[in-house]
């Protein structure tokens, strides 16, 4: 079991670039999440993907010399959906449709691979804790760091830009 969800269930078996095709399984997900519980529906899986990620990535890792193996992406998963937090919240205070945020979800989306590629400052140190906790944690952080781009970018568009 702890390898199904260390893998999501074989994505992070897929070459090349485990990380990213993790990070493009999750959304899909995320909608459909969002369509069953709205936005805090997908800030509650988001922190029991979490419990569960780190349950498995210590059993996945233990005893490994390789701490964060690539085929690990449930913690992509973990990133990813925090990462789209805003775009849930922003649709349902809009009363819009998802997909009618989609540069959002681009934003999203390549802020939070870039993130969790590049590592800097906080989200790096995460990543050499060389543990299960800072396999998770360093995704948590690139998610949150995305979020907050997101967030930004959006302000921009819809608040300074009128648009």
């Amino acid at each position: 079991m702890s390898a199904l969800i260390a893998t999501l269930f074989g994505i992070g078996h897929l070459r090349p670039a485990p990380g990213t095709w993790g990070s493009l399984a999750a959304l899909p997900l995320a909608i459909g999440l969002y369509v069953l519980g709205g936005p805090w529906g997908v800030v509650v899986a988001t922190v029991a993907v979490g419990i569960a990620g780190l349950w498995a990535t210590r059993i996945e890792t233990a005893g490994s010399a390789d701490k964060d193996p690539g085929h690990i992406v449930i913690d992509e998963v973990v990133g990813q959906w925090i990462a789209l937090w805003p775009i849930f919240f922003g649709a349902a205070g809009a009363s819009v449709g998802l997909l009618a945020l989609w540069p959002g979800w681009v934003a999203g989306f390549l802020l939070f691979r870039l993130f969790d590629i590049w590592k800097p400052g906080p989200i790096g140190w995460a990543d050499r804790r060389g543990d299960a906790e800072g396999v998770m944690l360093d995704d948590i952080l690139a998610g949150i760091a995305a979020a907050v781009c997101v967030t930004l970018l959006a302000g921009l568009w819809h608040g300074v830009l009128g648009r």
